[in-house]
């Protein structure tokens, strides 16, 4: 799925496989682990010791790799030639339950969405070159080709502040803005709620 050009030429997305996973776990090895301590993008899957234990190394590398295998953490992986240089996580509310403050969002009387964007990643040297906006569009894509639907991210709301990179796992409110998703409602001190509704491809 060609993207966009970006600072560093043509993008394309790549849905998160077995066939992926190399690339991925390319990156992820690249950037320990790719932020959130080590965590291999499996911080809102939730899971508990135990069940990493299960999967055979007991670390996040393993209970991922395992995920990934049996179909049930998705991703769109950017690639710039043969190489994974960014992603945006995405999936269900079951799939990705581990949301920070969960009783705030899903409040009472608060339909769930049908996918959460919960995680964006960039390679250190592919930053500020549209790597994150290529994984947003990608991620929608791959929604609509699964059937579209409600479509909610919790982005940090800058108010125009420069912030560290690390706050930003979860993009700003403006890239969204820019994608054409709607203000729901702010969540914690910095975050807010914002929603889009993608038709089926």
């Amino acid at each position: 799925m060609p993207l966009r050009w970006g600072a560093m030429g043509e993008y394309e997305i790549r849905a998160l496989t077995s066939e992926t996973w190399e690339a991925f776990a390319d990156l992820c090895a690249s950037h320990n682990g790719g932020g959130m301590g080590d965590c291999w993008c499996c911080w809102f899957h939730n899971a508990t010791s135990a069940e990493r234990r299960a999967c055979g190394g007991g670390d996040w590398r393993a209970y991922k790799e395992r995920l990934v295998r049996e179909g049930r953490a998705h991703a769109a992986l950017v690639f710039d030639g043969e190489a994974a240089v960014g992603w945006c996580e995405y999936g269900t509310p079951d799939e990705l339950p581990g949301i920070f403050h969960r009783k705030e969002v899903e409040s009472p009387g608060t339909p769930l969405p049908d996918y959460r964007l919960t995680c964006f990643f960039v390679a250190r040297r592919y930053r500020h070159k549209g790597v994150a906006a290529a994984a947003l569009d990608g991620a929608l894509k791959l929604i609509a080709d699964a059937g579209g639907g409600v479509v909610e991210t919790y982005p940090q709301d800058t108010a125009g502040k420069k912030v560290s990179a690390s706050f930003l796992y979860n993009a700003t409110r403006s890239m969204f803005e820019q994608a054409g998703f709607t203000y729901e409602r702010p969540k914690g001190k910095n975050h807010c709620i914002m929603r889009m509704v993608i038709q089926p491809s």
